[in-house]
């Protein structure tokens, strides 16, 4: 298994490269130059399996000679014993038809652990045998920063800098990140800056020679293949309970960045008998408005409850837009050129269609969005978070056949956004034992001005040079 950019310019890679290289040289992401395929009997034969068995099995494909299949068995096997729940990604019972997918029972309480808690062990890997040291620069809107810093924090040659727009995440969720007190963990809170800043400001960083000509620079964000491979496979895990390969399955899927639902996408390819995938946005709402009408344009940012949905540039689209409108690097590169100036674009129709086989949207606003926390609570005693209720949302308006089940994929754990649960339900969840003196923790925490000046001066002084 080899990997090639979205932009078709940059050479191709082996697994082990692609993950310790996240962005491709020429700006795109890297995606496999090939979907692997189950049959409806590989599918069947999955059933029962222990989460950590169906991982190996479902991700050894792409990881492909770079990790033997014993290895890579210890690796998930170690990766999801840190999990609260023996079941990894339990699923529940709405009713008849609506069904929650929990995907929060890892360390840091979000789905961001499913994927961060076998990279970093991946990281730890590809650089046991190595003398080369990593600088992850990430930027996150709430929960990749404390799932990357948990997974990483105290391990040899990594050193990470997670960027966050300040007050512009929950306080469990700054917390989570700044009590995490290592040498090589450097949280930074960007003044006057949005999700979208911090991001581009990521991939600034990666085509800046002058600081990747002096240190190794990943990504532990979803641009980074291996977080999305890892994904892939709770989506199996619940099909399969649920009958597959003999019925399709249909999944909701609170989304800002893409990611979650792209391991959608990919699990489709692979054989999976998805009906459908629906992308559920809050009002920032760049994602159904280029799904339903074509018109992927960034308006500004407007802050909500659900902030790690609080984002108009949304990085994986652009391996959706490669892998549906016939997979021509050199025209999507173009076509990703303009709207990096002008931040608008029209999806070409090849796109619109390849993306309309498998994927729906819908869009709730602050109303619809409690209105789905009401509902699970009344009728099913039931207390998700914002993000997840507007996943539940679109998943009761679902337009599918009867026999169809729809998945809502629960992103949070709801104690991880206790006052906008309380405003909804009049219920405060409580965080669980195991992190219940989070706010007692000492923090550690550097305020920089929203520039990439100041983000590159500061990684300069503070990271360790190893050139790629």
């Amino acid at each position: 298994m080899d990997y090639i950019s979205t932009r078709g310019s940059a050479a191709p890679l082996d697994f082990r490269s692609v993950t310790l290289a996240g962005l491709a040289s020429d700006g795109g992401l890297y995606v496999p130059r090939e979907w692997p395929r189950f049959s409806a009997d590989d599918i069947a034969a999955m059933a029962g399996l222990p989460y950590a068995e169906l991982a190996a099995k479902i991700m050894q494909p792409f990881v492909g000679t770079c990790i033997a299949p014993e290895r890579l068995l210890e690796l998930t096997t170690q990766a999801y014993g840190r999990f609260a729940h023996k079941a990894v990604t339990p699923l529940t019972q709405f009713d008849e038809r609506n069904w929650l997918l929990e995907l929060f029972h890892g360390p840091t309480l979000a789905f961001k652990d499913v994927a961060l808690q076998l990279l970093g062990l991946l990281f730890e890997e590809f650089l046991k045998d190595s003398d080369q040291h990593l600088t992850i620069v990430g930027a996150t809107s709430g929960d990749t920063g404390s799932a990357a810093i948990d997974a990483v924090a105290g391990r040899a040659k990594i050193d990470i800098f997670m960027l966050h727009p300040k007050g512009r995440v929950s306080e469990v969720q700054r917390r989570q990140m700044t009590s995490v007190i290592a040498p090589n963990v450097h949280n930074i809170a960007l003044e006057n800056a949005s999700f979208d800043d911090a991001q581009a400001m990521v991939k600034r960083m990666f085509a800046d020679t002058a600081m990747t000509g002096r240190f190794r620079i990943t990504a532990v964000n979803s641009i980074n293949w291996a977080r999305l491979m890892a994904q892939v496979v709770y989506y199996f895990a619940a099909a399969i309970q649920l009958g597959a390969p003999h019925r399709k399955v249909a999944f909701s899927v609170p989304t800002g960045n893409f990611g979650d639902v792209f391991a959608g996408h990919v699990a489709a390819r692979m054989g999976l008998p998805v009906g459908q995938l629906i992308v559920a946005t809050n009002v920032n709402d760049i994602l159904h408005r280029a799904l339903s009408t074509g018109d992927y344009s960034a308006h500004g940012v407007t802050p909500t409850e659900a902030p790690s949905m609080d984002i108009q540039v949304s990085s994986n689209f652009e391996r959706l837009l490669f892998d549906a409108g016939g997979r021509d690097g050199a025209a999507l590169a173009e076509q990703m050129r303009g709207f990096e100036a002008s931040k608008a674009m029209q999806l070409t129709n090849a796109q619109r269609e390849g993306a309309a086989s498998l994927f729906a949207s819908a869009r709730a606003d602050a109303d619809q969005m409690r209105a789905a926390m009401r509902w699970a609570y009344d009728n099913c005693g039931k207390v998700i978070d914002p993000h997840t209720a507007i996943g539940l949302s679109a998943a009761l308006e679902a337009d599918l056949p009867r026999g169809v089940p729809v998945v809502t994929l629960a992103t949070a754990d709801a104690a991880k956004f206790a006052p906008a649960v309380e405003a909804a339900i009049g219920v405060s969840p409580v965080l669980p034992p195991r992190i219940a003196d989070l706010m007692d923790r000492e923090e550690a925490c550097t305020d920089l001005l929203g520039t990439y000046e100041a983000v590159a001066e500061f990684v300069a002084a503070n990271a360790t040079e190893s050139p790629a």
